[in-house]
């Protein structure tokens, strides 16, 4: 799905993620890589393929678009160094010719020497474009630019056709920021409440739905 915010095109894709065909850049919020291994670690039955599942979702956004640059909007990873960061390292070595940045959030807690040795360019608090200020928490932005932030895992519930309440990340667009959904499918959801002339895009196992 296609949109325009500050006279640029944004397209919305169903995998979680935005692709900014000017800039040649894909972006996603919230992938919680090795937070999977630390449930494991505290005794909690979490499948291993939860994260592999995501780097696959993401190998597959990154060969339809074939992005120069991928950001990732916080929250990259989301506990101490972990197995799931070597598989992530391994995975990353098919993608050597695209740039990965990381706008720091709460959990992106590793050592500078992680992100060196993995080729990550990390910014705090925000990246920039000509229009966009991604930043992890909008609360924490101080620029007159369009904001785009993740952290809160943003989610909508709908009604069906049977009255039933069903709940679905979404992606929010307000006046001056936007919301993107969490990409790692091991999260939960916050619902958000949409102000009038809002944009909302539930995100549905099939399509993208504008609420």
């Amino acid at each position: 799905m296609k949109i325009s915010v500050r006279e640029e095109e944004i397209i919305l894709d169903k995998e979680r993620a935005i692709y900014l065909p000017k800039e040649q850049l894909l972006t996603i919020s919230d992938l919680h890589l090795g937070k999977a291994a630390h449930f494991r670690k505290a005794g909690l039955a979490v499948p291993n393929s939860v994260s592999q599942n995501d780097l696959n979702r993401l190998a597959k956004l990154i060969e339809r678009y074939h992005p120069k640059q991928l950001l990732i909007n916080g929250d990259m990873f989301h506990s101490n160094y972990n197995s799931e960061i070597d598989e992530f390292a391994k995975w990353k070595e098919e993608f050597i010719e695209i740039e990965f940045i990381l706008v720091k959030g709460n959990h992106d807690k590793q050592a500078k020497e992680v992100y060196k040795n993995l080729a990550i360019e990390v910014y705090e608090p925000n990246y920039q474009t000509d229009k966009f200020c991604f930043i992890h928490d909008m609360a924490h932005c101080k620029s007159n630019l369009y904001d785009i932030s993740g952290h809160i895992h943003p989610g909508v519930s709908i009604y069906n056709k049977v009255k039933q309440r069903l709940k679905f990340p979404c992606f929010y667009f307000g006046e001056n920021d936007a919301i993107l959904p969490a990409f790692s499918n091991f999260t939960g959801l916050q619902l958000i409440k949409a102000k009038e002339n809002d944009l909302v895009f539930a995100i549905t196992p099939t399509k993208i739905v504008k609420v």
